[in-house]
């Protein structure tokens, strides 16, 4: 097959274009380059430059490069922008994934994979205790992003119902890590290397609230290296190759919950420092706890997490070490 990854040229997208390739699939990536980075894309990888709300362009790509298969991963995806700019964050998310599936399903494609988020699930009644989020959990979005990812999830499956379509939506915990230095994330959006800029400004790491009901008052997540993220894709293609028909709705996660406070005494273990946190307002749309079930994803695809959190916190201040080299 020929998969078309959307937002290939992105920190997750290039990770699972490597490891599209190395699993014998061939790939294409297509990406407007507004975050991506084109150099990310390996050689012999055609890089189509357009957005998803290009119907035109989307439609001459499938159909001039013998697509079969698609992951989508091009979406916006900063919670607190998403709060401040819901009409941009709905025009990306839900009408560039609307168009790209009507050109999907108009030329005849068997399988797309959508990148989704454990945002879809907001607060959810788990976050109250130590149990763990499964894919039946309700959802209820607590910011504009997760909300254009739970409407996806809804567009995916319906027309997947509808035409036949192979779809599967991938909820992904909290991403962090890198196959390699040159790969690692640039952006300053998530945790990890927000913690990085700051030790690497010699200030003090921030933590928006310490008042959260979880046992040292901060938020707690689940991270997952970007290569299981990877990997976990190239076991649903298969799957969705394999067996058409197939509606999979899986979350991507370890089943590990680690505070924002815990996370950053250990990245300053782990690159040599030792900068006490400062207590900021909490961001809005951030829920307590979230941590994954990833029972069904290990039933369904034989799937299992192979990186802890150490291996995460290494491999990305490599990367960044590489990328924002000391002054």
């Amino acid at each position: 097959m020929t998969w078309l990854i959307t937002g290939g040229a992105g920190y997750i997208g290039a990770h699972v274009v490597r490891a599209m390739l190395d699993a014998g699939e061939q790939a294409v990536v297509y990406d407007d380059l507004s975050t991506g980075i084109a150099e990310r894309v390996p050689e012999g990888v055609p890089l189509e430059v357009g957005s998803t709300l290009d119907a035109e362009r989307l439609a001459n790509v499938i159909r001039d490069r013998g697509i079969t298969g698609v992951v989508h991963l091009a979406a916006k995806k900063q919670v607190g922008e998403s709060v401040d700019l819901p009409l941009h964050y709905y025009r990306e998310n839900v009408e560039g994934l609307r168009t790209l599936l009507f050109a999907v399903t108009d030329a005849g494609v068997a399988s797309f994979v959508f990148s989704s988020s454990a945002a879809v699930y907001g607060m959810p009644s788990a976050a109250r205790d130590e149990a763990l989020v499964t894919e039946e959990t309700p959802c209820a979005p607590m910011s504009p992003y997760g909300e254009t990812k739970l409407v996806g999830e809804w567009l995916v499956r319906a027309t997947g119902r509808a035409t036949g379509l192979s779809t599967a939506s991938l909820r992904y915990f909290n991403v962090a890590g890198a196959a390699a230095p040159e790969l690692a994330d640039t952006g300053v959006f998530n945790l990890v290397p927000m913690v990085f800029e700051k030790l690497s400004e010699d200030a003090p790491p921030r933590i928006f609230g310490a008042d959260y009901p979880t046992p040292d008052g901060t938020c707690v997540r689940d991270y997952i290296h970007v290569v299981d993220l990877a990997e976990a894709h190239v076991a649903t293609a298969r799957r969705l190759r394999e067996t058409p028909g197939t509606d999979l709705t899986l979350n991507i996660g370890r089943g590990e919950g680690v505070s924002v406070r815990e996370m950053i005494d250990r990245i300053n273990a782990l690159t040599g420092h030792d900068t006490e946190p400062v207590v900021v307002d909490r961001r809005p749309g951030d829920p307590a706890r979230v941590v994954a079930s990833a029972d069904r994803i290990a039933a369904e695809l034989g799937w299992k997490a192979r990186h802890g959190v150490d291996d995460m916190i290494a491999s990305a201040w490599a990367g960044w070490t590489l990328n924002h080299p000391a002054k």
